[in-house]
């Protein structure tokens, strides 16, 4: 039985999973109406919900916390208030009932669930706010193959929306805006199996400067962005060989970018895994779901001996829990 704690970002998630099944998933978000995260006021956030939180997640899982055997806690990558603030309560339950912390990477946790579609062996396109990579196992470890060269394009969408005045997170209502929105060029940057959003980003703002209909941006955004990702993707499955897709992150919960995506894997004979919304957003179960295969392999840690690692990459941890 393990209970897995998210805390990389924004949002603060406590879930309980037991033999790779999610017995409960619990979060809740931090959000602003204008600006973006401002990470001392997202870590507060977190340390005000976490026993709520968990309370919900051991009632909702139907199980009393001395059935715990680990807890699984995202220790990297993120931003380092909301860190510490999930590291300070996972090593205080820790303690108190004497178990010990299984440290899990939030990106590898993203690629891991798609194994609980039946994903065996995928490169994954992990589109999320700080994060834009395509990742695939190879020799004992995750290695990026294609990444964003700036920034990650869920927070390339965000400070669009921030520009235009739709708030944080931006996402959700740009994807609706481009329903009604028609077509405009706009920069398409990609080297290799790099992407870069800031040429795109510059230009959009100048084209809403211009009064430029939001509607047609929104879409024009869209269209654009996952393309180029689309195409970062299928260079990365003909150079790896392999015959699977898994999206990961807040990014993918987008309709268009799932249905791009789609499209290329038929084309290309390939199988397409998307685990459901709640499982690509920022989540306690990714991280309770790839702590237990962890655990199960011998990886855990005594509390006192965890720290956070705010900037570890991907292809940083040796996969000790795969052959």
């Amino acid at each position: 039985m393990i209970l897995g704690i998210e805390c990389t970002a924004h949002t603060f998630g406590v879930s309980v999973v037991n033999k790779g099944k999610i017995l409960a998933n619990i979060r809740d978000m931090y959000k602003t109406d204008k600006g973006g995260i401002i990470p001392i006021e997202a870590s507060k956030h977190h340390t005000e919900i976490a026993e709520k939180l968990y309370g919900e997640a051991l009632n909702v899982a139907g199980v009393k916390e001395e059935k715990i055997d680990a807890i699984a806690l995202s220790n990297a990558p993120g931003l380092a208030p909301c860190l510490l603030a999930g590291m300070k309560f996972a090593k205080e339950k820790a303690s108190g009932l004497k178990i010990p912390i299984v440290p899990v990477n939030h990106c590898i946790a993203h690629l891991e669930i798609g194994r609980s579609l039946g994903s065996k062996d995928p490169v994954l396109l992990y589109a999320s706010g700080a994060n834009t990579q395509i990742i695939a196992y190879a020799a004992g470890k995750y290695r990026v193959f294609g990444e964003t060269l700036d920034i990650g394009v869920g927070n390339f969408i965000d400070k669009f929306a921030r520009y235009t005045g739709l708030g944080f997170p931006g996402g959700p209502r740009i994807e609706e805006l481009a329903k009604k929105g028609k077509y405009i060029e706009l920069p398409y940057s990609i080297k290799g199996m790099d992407v870069s959003f800031s040429g795109m980003q510059t230009k959009l703002q100048q084209l809403f400067d211009q009064a430029i209909s939001l509607a047609d941006l929104a879409f024009s955004l869209q269209e654009t962005a996952f393309a180029m990702l689309v195409e970062s993707s299928e260079r990365a499955m003909a150079h790896t060989g392999k015959k699977e897709l898994v999206l990961g992150g807040g990014v993918a919960c987008n309709s268009r970018l799932q249905e791009m995506c789609k499209i290329m894997c038929k084309e290309r004979g390939a199988k397409f895994y998307c685990p459901e919304n709640s499982l690509l957003t920022d989540n306690g179960a990714m991280i309770a779901y790839l702590g237990e295969i962890m655990f199960n392999s011998g990886i855990k840690q005594k509390a006192e001996e965890v720290d956070i690692r705010s900037r570890e990459r991907t292809d940083d941890v040796q996969v000790k829990w795969r052959k």
